[in-house]
This record gives C-alpha cells, structure tokens and sequence, in this order.
C-alpha cells in the first residue's frame, strides 16, 4: 500500500538480443538465427529466455537491415503478450549495439530502466536463471559477464605460473551492465573511436570508474554459440537432453 505520493515504480533491466549477423560460417544462405532448430527458429530460443526473466521490459531484438519483418514472422509464436521491439542494426557489434541503446535512452535516462544485458541472438541455451544472475551483478556490482574455465589453454607468452592456467575463462554472452554507466561507456568509445568485440571491452575501458567493476557469473560449455555447421547440431543433441530449456525448467 502506498501513501501520499505514489512510490516510485521499481526500475526493470531491458534485454538486447543481437540478430544482425549472418550465415556466412555456418554454411547457410539466411541469417544463422533463423535456422531451424528443436523445431523453431534458433533465435527464438534466446528471445523466449529473455521474455522469461522476471523484471524485465522490454526485450530489444537488433535485426540485420531488410530482415525485420523476416524476424517478426518468426517470433510470431514467441512473443505472447510481452513487449518486444525490433530495430535495424548497424555494420558492427559495437553499432547494433549502440541503435538499440538509442531506442532505450528514454527510459534509461528517467530511471525506468536501470541495466541493459546485451545476448546474442546466436547462443540458443542460455536460461532465463543465467540472465537473471549477470543482471543482480550488475546491479550490485556495475556489470555481470558470465564465463566458463578454459583448462588446458596455454598462453604464448610462456610466462604463466605452472598450475594457474585453470584461471584462463571463455566469455559468453548474456553480458549485463548498469544502463546509465553503459550508455555513458558507448559514448566515449565513439568518441575514441573504439570498436570492440563485445559489450564488456567497451564497459571495462570506458565506464565510468564507480561502475566499471564487472563481476564474473559461473556458466558452462553448454551455453555455446552457433558459429559453424557442427553447432547446430550439437544444439540439437543439447536441447534433447533438457526439454523445456527456453523457459528454465
């Protein structure tokens, strides 16, 4: 119950999914994400985990230009009753991301939306449980990344210590970061022309120095990204595995 003025509505995280790649590696003639898999597109897998996770609104997806109507067709079936906007992308990473912080600047420049997590589109089997613990990093510490040990990975430069190559980590996607903080990091790397290879280089150089700590969240192997023709059937076999994965069962 409130009283007197109203109580200020909790602010909610807004999902990124990034679409606007290609099928250039996998060998196919359309966009990767649109492939089949487990019987759906492969994107819609990562769109329903995101419309799964509690106390998040909206879900961006950031379309390869020309394919929007393309990707709404196929999240047709996907979407239910939640809010889910699509908007073109641009010719980098760092730019697709970037269109869909300019949709989202109203909203975090009011405080309605206070992290973004930014997913690509590409990894299928993410859970909806692995969104909702790099958002509370972010919240709690400036941003969330999750990772997964890289045993037996040995660095060129020799000189690592014998028995601390268990500390090398591969790192996926959902990343999850403050929204202002964010927003204020994509604008400097504009500005300094910086271009990296995911959400969390730019986070980590350009961030604000109060939030740019950026917390690791344990993943696993399975949270793989469709990269080649072998991917999507190691999906395959995943997602028969663990029926009910999109929604976290």
């Amino acid at each position: 119950m409130t009283t007197g003025a109203q109580s200020k509505a909790r602010p909610r995280a807004a999902i990124v999914v990034l679409a606007a790649g290609s099928g250039t590696r996998v060998g196919a003639a359309v966009n990767k994400v649109l492939l089949p898999l487990g019987g759906k597109p492969l994107l819609a897998w990562s769109v329903e985990a995101a419309l799964a996770v509690e106390g998040v609104d909206p879900v961006v997806v950031v379309c390869r230009p020309g394919e929007r109507e393309r990707v709404a067709v196929a999240l047709q079936d996907s979407v239910g009753e939640r809010e889910l906007l699509l908007i073109d992308g641009g010719g980098t990473r760092q730019a697709s991301e970037q269109a869909a912080l300019d949709l989202l600047a109203p909203r975090i420049a009011d405080g309605s939306i206070d992290v973004v997590a930014v997913h690509d589109g590409a990894r299928p089997l993410s859970a909806p449980a692995l969104f909702s613990a790099v958002i509370d990093a972010a919240r709690d510490a400036g941003g969330g990344v999750p990772a997964v040990p890289l045993p037996g990975l040995l660095p060129i430069d020799g000189d690592t210590p014998p028995g601390s190559l268990a500390r090398l980590v591969g790192v996926q996607t959902p990343q999850a970061f403050r929204a202002g903080a964010l927003a204020a990091a994509h604008a400097s790397a504009a500005a300094a022309g910086f271009d990296g290879t995911d959400t969390a280089a730019a986070y980590a150089e350009f961030a604000p120095s109060a939030d740019r700590t950026v917390r690791v969240v344990p993943s696993t192997p399975r949270n793989l990204k469709v990269t080649f023709a072998e991917d999507v059937r190691i999906a395959e076999r995943l997602l028969g595995r663990a029926p009910g994965l999109s929604s976290g069962r």
